[in-house]
């Protein structure tokens, strides 16, 4: 269990109290479950070799390009599904943001005249 103790003032993403260790929290579950998903990879990988593995040989497994390929995918697709609904929120903003710019600059140059 990695103990370490952070030095330093933490940078403070959130407002609302809480949430930057919440969300700390959901990223570390997110990475574990990522290894672990990796280390179900291995042993599938090696029992679709042979009917009999051990902890050795799950240990000294070497992933093919195709297998690291495809567990790169994976991890872009659940890191995407785990975020979808803040980038979803994000772009929302972003083109109520651009509107809402729009229609100021249209409004300005509406009274100018």
């Amino acid at each position: 269990m990695n103990n370490k103790i952070i030095k330093g003032k933490r940078p403070k993403i959130y407002d609302t109290q809480g949430m930057d260790h919440l969300m700390h929290m959901v990223m570390v579950l997110a990475q574990e479950l990522s290894a672990t998903r990796d280390r179900l990879d291995t042993v599938e990988q090696l029992l679709a070799q042979k009917d009999n593995i051990q902890a050795a040989d799950i240990e000294g497994y070497t992933p093919s390009q195709d297998v690291l390929e495809s567990r790169e995918t994976r991890r872009q697709n659940f890191m995407a599904t785990l975020f979808s609904v803040m980038t979803q929120e994000s772009a929302e903003l972003a083109a109520r943001d651009t509107k809402d710019r729009f229609d100021k600059v249209i409004e300005e140059l509406a009274t100018e005249r």
